[in-house]
Parts: structure tokens; sequence; C-alpha cells
């Protein structure tokens, strides 16, 4: 008879590690086809809710699906418009721009000379080398790629959304069938929670850049900063990378109010708008709007960013975060794969760590 025992930790530790090996190494090599189909996954649930409504009200499906993507496209295209509007705004004030910027880069070739003793002609050859390795990097083959790649994307996430909303009740049958019976009330809760889980999210992530673009702006414009609602839009899609895109945000606003406004009250201004809306964002935007849905450690959060910017640049590092509380729900549901539930999720507190050891030697007492 087979023995029923449970194998040793060793042995399903390392299989659980291959598994998650095997994993990243299929996102990273495929991840030119898995991230435009996680994007367009994202999309689609946020946009079936609207489709449903549709449908309820008698328009054929397709027509439908159309209509919703239809809208979805209008909206994007809005906040392109507003982006540009802003954009032409910029580059008229390019020559002033110019004229700063050639003042700031005079000033700081005096400062390296004073201080570091490297002299003008030196200066212009560490820079004729630099020009000439971003023109060499620019000039290959897979440049072309980074430029077309996004392009290409863009135009299929539309077709992606359209066919993962038409064959949705296809792909949920396939998943259910793909497991026995016993298991299928089970995966269909799953299902059903994953599907909470990513509306809630993204619905919420939405509102949230748009409060925390609303709050940068009115905080940039107080402080006289030019292209204050420009910058404010672009430091909120930023934000949309948890952690580091806010850093990158605060640091491109410095950057560029430093070219017009390069008084420190002014830089330390906007430093301490940018530092105070991701204090509201983080301790009353996030747990209001987001809600209790998306219960990821902080942790776990940002090791997952920089893994997914590792494995697929920013794409990666904005699906990290529904990915892994995907990964969280089907962990808190599944026999053996609980602990990694714990692992990601933030409600395991110090009490609940402390009343585990004490049962745990009360259990050794016990003859």
């Amino acid at each position: 008879m087979p023995s029923t025992s449970t194998p040793p930790f060793y042995h399903r530790l390392s299989h659980t590690l291959l598994a998650l090996g095997l994993i990243m190494a299929a996102f990273y090599l495929g991840q030119d086809i898995i991230v435009p189909f996680a994007m367009a996954g994202l999309l689609a649930v946020l946009l079936r809710p609207l489709e449903t409504w549709l449908i309820q009200h008698r328009v054929p499906k397709v027509l439908a699906i159309s209509l919703v993507l239809l809208m979805a496209i209008v909206v994007l295209a809005g906040l392109t418009i507003l982006i540009s509007m802003q954009l032409a705004h910029f580059t008229d004030d390019w020559p002033k721009l110019k004229r700063n910027l050639n003042d700031f880069y005079g000033d700081a070739r005096r400062w390296i000379r004073r201080e570091y003793n490297v002299s003008y002609s030196q200066q212009d050859r560490y820079l004729k080398q630099a020009q000439a390795q971003t023109m060499d990097t620019l000039q290959g083959t897979g440049t072309l790629g980074i430029i077309t790649g996004p392009l290409g994307t863009l135009l299929l996430l539309p077709i992606y959304i359209f066919l993962l909303l038409y064959y949705r009740a296809m792909l949920i049958q396939f998943i259910i069938r793909s497991f026995t019976d016993e298991h299928a009330e089970r995966v269909r809760e799953v299902l059903g929670e994953i599907r909470s889980v990513i509306q809630s999210y993204v619905v919420g992530l939405v509102t949230e850049t748009a409060c925390v673009a609303v709050l940068n702006s009115v905080g940039l414009l107080i402080l006289g900063v030019q292209y204050a609602v420009l910058l404010g839009v672009i430091a909120a899609i930023m934000n949309l990378i948890p952690y580091i895109g806010g850093l990158v945000a605060t640091a491109l606003a410095v950057a560029v109010t430093f070219v017009n406004h390069p008084e420190v009250s002014t830089l330390v201004g906007v430093v301490a708008v940018f530092l105070v809306v991701q204090f509201i964002d983080n301790n009353v935007l996030v747990p209001v709007i987001i809600g209790s849905k998306v219960r990821i450690n902080a942790l776990v959060s940002i090791a997952g960013v920089l893994l997914g910017g590792a494995l697929a640049g920013v794409s990666g590092m904005f699906l990290s975060i529904p990915i892994i509380a995907i990964l969280k729900v089907i962990f808190d549901r599944v026999e053996g794969l609980e602990h990694w539930g714990i692992l990601l999720g933030d409600q395991t507190t110090e009490d609940d760590i402390n009343k585990m050891l004490r049962l745990r030697r009360r259990k050794k007492k016990i003859p």
C-alpha cells in the first residue's frame, strides 16, 4: 500500500521553488505576449460591469463590447489631448528653458573645474565620449523594438480586450473543467474573488490617480509653478508604479521646476507638496478608495515591484501588485499553500504570533 504521509518540508519547498522559477522564466521569456494579455485582462474585468449593464438592456453582445471599448478609447484620448495641450505650452517656452539650461550648464562646468580640477577640454572630451556611446545605443538593433514595442501593444490591447470579453464564458468553463467535480465549487469561489479583487483594485486605482492628480496640481498651482497641471498629472500617472513611481515623479518635478524657478524656497515647496500628497494618498486615499480587497504587506509589495521591473520593465512593475493579489487569493484557498498567503498578506500581528507560540509551548508540555 502506498504511503499517505506528508512529504518532508525540503521536498515540498524544492517543488515550490522550482515552480516559481519556471513561472518567472516563462514570464521573462514570453513577456511580449504575456504582458499585453495581462493588461487586457485587467481592463476587461474593469469594463465587464458596463458590458453586463448594456446586455441587460437588450444590446447585442458584440455591439455592447464594441460600445464599451469605444467609450474607453474616448476617455483615454481625452486624457492624451489634455497632456498634449500642456506639452504644447511647455514647448512654447523652449527658448527660455534652453537659456536657463545653458546658464546652469556653464555654472556646473565652472564648479567642476574649481572643485575637481577638471579642465574644460577634459570635460568636453568626456561629454563627446558619452554622446558617442549614446548614439551607438540608439542606433542598435534593439532600439527599434523598444520604441515600436509599446506602440504594437497599444494597437493589440483593444483586440485582446474584445476577445477576452467575448469568450469570457468559455474561458471560465475551461478553468472549472480543468479540475475535478469535487473542486468545482471552490474554483468558482476563487474566480469570483479574483474578479472582485481586480475590479476593486483597478477602479480604486483610477479614482485614486484622479485624486492624486488634482491634489498635485492644486499644490503646484498654489506655489506658482509653471506647467503645474502637466507635472501633477504626470506625477499621478507615475504614482501607479508603487513606491518607485512617486520618487521618480518628485525628482522630475524638482528638475523641471529648477529650470524655471531656481529659488530654494520654491524647490522645497515642491518637495513638500509631493510628500504631503503621498502621505494623504498612503493613509487616506488608498485605505478608503481601494479598501481592504488588496491586503498585501509593504515588504512583499516593494520586492514584487522590483522583481516585476527586472522581468518586464515598467509594465511588470505596474502588473506586480494585482498579480500578487491574485496569488494571495489562490494561496488562501488552496490547501497546503495557506502559509504563502500569510507571507503575502498583512493581517498577521504580533499578538497572533505570540498566541501561536504559546499554543505550541502548551502542546509540548502536554504528555
